[in-house]
């Protein structure tokens, strides 16, 4: 099936960076206080991958596999009407065909764990990710090391991977290359940052970082405030 998600993708942003896209075996942050967004937008960052048919593994830190599906199923609604996609029972096929749901509640996660689990889904299901999507890390508590472990699983598997970071008012301070807690000590690990940022004139999503070369920002889109997908230059 194809699904033209490209005009309304949050990753539309990357059309303005150096590469136009993460890449295999690298690391990408979403960032955004609580309650802007960041759940729904990361989710579309999942869905642009699933549009292009490659696989992907949604790693839960809070949630149960169960309310992971239901976030996507109210998600991929809204983008059944954005995208005027008359085929659902196609499209939700697509998606169900090309993602796996793995969650690990109550500080059950482990890097070597997850290695574990994504070896069974490619011998025994045939399952191996082009993407891993990471909901729910607590960047304050992981630290360097648990990164460190997820850019090692991310180049074993020759894969990207995205996550969601919260950013709190209480922490403003950024660094000297202008990225904000709770990223600003570990920001060398991750080759692309993006921040969803609301404002008066509505909400945006700026990229912090484009693999190595930082701005302020380096370059933005606006997002619609109600359903997080991007807006046309005129919109």
């Amino acid at each position: 099936m194809n699904v033209d998600f490209s005009k309304i993708s949050p990753l539309r942003i990357l059309e303005q960076s150096s590469q136009r896209k993460l890449g295999r075996g690298n690391l990408g942050v979403l960032m955004a206080r609580a309650g802007v967004g960041k759940t729904a937008c990361l989710i579309h960052i999942a869905f642009d991958r699933l549009f292009h048919q490659k696989k992907l593994v949604h790693i839960s830190l809070e949630d149960v596999p169960e309310k992971v599906t239901s976030y996507y199923n109210v998600i991929f609604y809204d983008l059944l009407k954005a995208m005027d996609v008359a085929a659902e029972h196609e499209a939700r096929a697509l998606i169900e065909q090309n993602r796996m749901i793995l969650a690990y509640l109550n500080q059950s996660f482990e890097i070597d764990r997850l290695r574990r689990n994504l070896g069974n889904l490619k011998e025994h299901v045939g399952f191996q990710p082009d993407s891993l999507i990471v909901d729910g890390l607590d960047f304050t508590q992981g630290g360097r090391e648990i990164l460190e472990g997820f850019k090692a699983v991310s180049r074993e598997l020759d894969a990207e991977v995205w996550f969601s970071a919260v950013s709190h008012r209480h922490l403003p301070e950024s660094n000297e290359r202008g990225i904000p807690q709770p990223l600003s000590e570990l920001d060398d690990l991750f080759d692309v940052i993006l921040q969803l940022l609301p404002d008066a004139s509505g909400v945006h999503l700026n990229l912090l970082k484009d693999h190595g070369v930082y701005g302020d920002p380096v370059a933005s889109i606006r997002i619609d405030p109600t359903t997080f997908l991007a807006l046309d230059e005129n919109g």
